[in-house]
């Protein structure tokens, strides 16, 4: 079990209450999935049992919440909760329909010590898809490569936000770099380093010792500004934060032009072939999951919620989560992108965000693949262009 790494760590809600989280938390790492009732035969394209493992295993990057809705709405009635190994398994229901076969899905964070997905499936074959950025895949690339098979989100929810009354001239992450104003954000965080790299923030004025906590924040009365999701420290905040009370403004770190596809669900390289036949009917399933989730989350929430309770993480609440869906759709976090087609990717995007990185990974002395591709790192191959969010 690793400590936090550079990939996992920097835009995850972490503070110290999480590093303690690591420890208590570490037998959810490497066991093997609980047996499940039997499930229903599947029907159809929702028939998985001959081409599928009878239970789909799938590492989550983080602890449960409504940003990964489109996995939970996948588990049918009759699941089971272990809550020693932070992990759901039931039967994988599509549309309220049988698939024949079961999902487990496995809590990320603190649950594996704060490893990346794409390095926990290399540690644990059992392991079929996980969740993994595309600049973190760059990373793992030349030992651990994953291959990206469907993005349930099209845009990064990581934002750089700030107190509007504090800095009222501040509409942007560009008008932060032209004050000398803190930026507060998990060390290592790549995005950070495109940003100063870029011209858009200076080095002087970022501070890597941002721990997940509001503290900073409030002791300089929002005077800084600071790395968070926007599907989720809007709300906190403006509504669960009784010190502050009021609303903050961001800016997606994608509008400034570091479009990565963030814990998109990846298999192994290595394996692809091996479950080809299996993702050409999963994949599918797994974009219709994300758009009836976002059309109708009020029970997997519940289930999120109840999930959370039970791995005794970090509070989480029924307004927590609609707010979040909410923001998914607002700010096109989940969309078509330039297309009609939810989860698929834009090969011109991944080819961008190779050019970005690499530079900063060689600068870190970080090993990639040589030649890396688009192809190295997503396939569209099991993606069916008719499904989409209206």
């Amino acid at each position: 079990m690793s400590t936090i790494s550079p990939e996992a760590r920097p835009l995850r809600r972490v503070g110290a209450a999480a590093v303690l989280a690591a420890v208590l938390l570490a037998a959810g790492c490497g066991s093997e999935p609980d047996p499940v009732a039997e499930p229903a035969p599947g029907a159809g394209a929702l028939d998985l049992a001959a081409v599928c493992p009878t239970t789909i295993v799938v590492q989550a990057a983080w602890t449960p919440e409504a940003e990964h809705g489109s996995l939970y709405q996948l588990v049918g009635a009759g699941y089971k909760i272990d809550a020693a190994a932070k992990k759901v398994s039931g039967p994988l229901l599509s549309g309220g329909q049988s698939t024949g076969v079961n999902i487990e899905i496995r809590a990320g964070g603190p649950a594996i010590g704060f490893q990346n997905a794409g390095a926990q499936m290399y540690a644990d074959p059992t392991i079929m898809l996980g969740q993994v950025a595309t600049d973190d895949a760059i990373g793992l690339s030349a030992k651990q490569p994953v291959v990206g098979v469907v993005a349930p989100f099209d845009i990064a929810p990581y934002m750089i936000m700030w107190d509007p009354a504090s800095n009222p001239t501040f509409n942007s992450i560009v008008d932060i770099g032209k004050t000398d104003t803190k930026v507060l954000y998990f060390n290592g965080a790549t995005y950070m380093e495109y940003l100063v790299g870029s011209g858009i923030l200076r080095r002087s004025q970022v501070d890597g010792a941002y721990d997940g906590s509001p503290t900073r924040f409030l002791a300089d009365k929002g005077k800084i500004a600071q790395q968070g999701f926007a599907t989720n420290e809007p709300f906190i905040y403006q509504s669960a934060l009784p010190q502050w009370k009021k609303p903050v403004k961001f800016q997606l770190i994608h509008d400034t032009g570091y479009p990565i596809y963030p814990e998109a669900i990846v298999v192994r390289a290595d394996k692809k072939a091996e479950h080809s036949a299996c993702l050409k009917k999963l994949v599918p399933i797994i974009q219709r999951s994300q758009v009836d989730y976002v059309k109708s989350p009020a029970a997997t929430n519940e289930l999120i919620i109840k999930l959370n309770d039970a791995y005794k993480g970090f509070p989480y609440s029924a307004e927590q989560a609609k707010f979040s869906v909410d923001q998914q759709l607002k700010l096109n976090i989940v969309g078509n992108g330039s297309n009609g087609t939810l989860g698929d990717f834009d090969v011109d995007r991944i080819k961008q965000v190779i050019t970005i990185v690499s530079p900063i990974y060689d600068g870190q002395r970080k090993e990639i693949k040589a030649g890396l591709t688009p192809q190295d790192l997503i396939t569209n191959e099991f993606i069916d262009p008719s499904i989409g969010l209206s």
